[in-house]
């Protein structure tokens, strides 16, 4: 008699997620937008909204094209059309809710590490290229430089025999709630660049993103220990093209100040809507996107590792907080030259060995505009303008032919200079 089958074990379940983060802040939006639709009707149809001056010819070629359609009818076609993209809204976020996609990365070695700040060596067996200190920003996670197989440009850099090391700060523990810049450019990045000059000699500084402003602080600090600075999607000029967000920021500094002094801390969730005010519509656009893809297909794996990643940031100590969103965003210190790091300076036109800097065209979170006023401002920097956004320049199809190709090429040719 043969052996019943043994029953197959259950699915796994698919991750916990809390995303998108903060959840009721995205779906209060997106019914906002939505109902703001419905609400402004009236006013478009009489004439009685209020519209900028370089909007007034549309908006009254609009309106005459409304006085032609049944009322009801639009009225109807309207709604169905709000039901539609709340429905597709919904249906992405709770798809990837579910999806069963789950970062599975091997860990590099711990070459370093101090209080919550590690240095991760990626560096292969053999290795002997140049150095690269990979610098991330304080606020989001240092893997989205190692997001997965396909994309990670710290696996790729190690690929082509470069001996690369990741700063991960993870969040801020007992310890570093009270940390300001100076204790982490001078003190924590310090401390990583010792370990990498111990180990593989004189690197070059790669930072992305606010990660290029602290490499750019410790490359001026330490300038003879290092041997270039590569800037990637870095900003500078705080107030440009447009200073609206230093003066939004103005406007809420009272309320972000009180609430960084009852926590301690910048709390991720209020980071979060700060950054959605950029792009209001951003979340409903790509979860609507999401929505319509197959699950198993690997546009959607790739959308889910973002997204997780997105969700998955860190607070900020209260005094970088108070000195990134005030001090950078509203008093725009950086491109005024009037950014201090324990009594020194930091100009970048005081930093005289080679640089360069990967700017995307498309970026909607650091306008082209403000990494340009830094790359320009360096004495030795070569600028490379891409076709890509912000997070896509490094994590996008394209990013290897992009950003980690040229960016080895580079590293090649300054590493080792004095």
């Amino acid at each position: 008699m043969s052996r019943p089958a043994s029953p197959l074990p259950p699915p796994p379940l698919p991750p916990h997620r809390l995303g998108p983060r903060p959840l009721p802040f995205h779906l209060t939006t997106q019914a906002a937008s939505l109902l703001g639709s419905r609400l402004a009707l009236p006013g478009l149809r009489n004439g009685s909204l209020g519209w900028r001056p370089e909007f007034q010819t549309a908006a009254e070629s609009l309106r005459q094209s409304l006085s032609a359609v049944d009322p009801a009818q639009f009225d109807q076609a309207l709604d169905a059309e709000a039901r539609r993209r709340a429905g597709e809204f919904l249906t992405g976020v709770e798809a990837y809710r579910r999806h069963p996609y789950h970062r599975d990365m091997p860990a590099p070695p711990v070459a370093w590490s101090q209080g919550s700040t590690r240095l991760l060596d990626y560096s292969l067996p053999g290795a002997t290229g140049p150095a690269v200190l990979m610098v991330p920003s304080l606020i989001n996670r240092a893997y989205i430089l190692d997001l997965s197989p396909r994309r990670s440009v710290m696996r790729y850099l190690a690929d082509k025999g470069l001996r690369p090391f990741l700063v991960d700060w993870d969040a801020p523990g007992p310890e570093e709630k009270g940390f300001g810049l100076t204790d982490y450019i001078a003190g924590r990045l310090a401390g990583a660049l010792d370990a990498v000059l111990a180990r593989a000699g004189k690197p070059v500084l790669a930072g992305y993103c606010m990660g290029g402003i602290l490499a750019l602080g410790l490359g001026i600090l330490r300038q003879a220990d290092v041997s270039g600075l590569a800037l990637l999607a870095t900003p500078w000029d705080f107030h440009a093209p447009d200073p609206q967000q230093g003066r939004l920021l103005a406007s809420m500094r009272p309320m972000l100040d009180d609430v960084i002094t009852a926590h301690g801390e910048m709390p991720l969730d209020l980071l979060q809507i700060l950054f959605s005010t950029i792009d209001p519509r951003g979340c409903e656009r790509k979860f609507r996107a999401f929505s319509r893809l197959k699950p198993r297909c690997a546009k959607a794996r790739d959308f889910v590792a973002l997204e997780d990643w997105l969700n998955d940031g860190v607070s900020l100590a209260g005094p970088v907080a108070r000195e990134a969103l005030f001090n950078w965003y509203v008093d725009d210190e950086t491109a005024q030259n009037r950014w201090c790091l324990g009594g020194s300076m930091i100009r970048p036109q005081d930093f005289a060995k080679p640089s360069l800097a990967l700017i995307p065209n498309k970026d909607r979170i650091v306008p082209p505009a403000s990494s340009l006023a830094l790359a320009q401002a360096l004495p030795h920097c070569r600028i490379r303008l891409l076709p890509a956004g912000h997070i896509g320049m490094v994590t996008g199809g394209r990013a290897k032919t992009e950003v980690y190709g040229p960016l080895t090429k580079w590293i090649r040719r300054v590493g080792g200079c004095g």
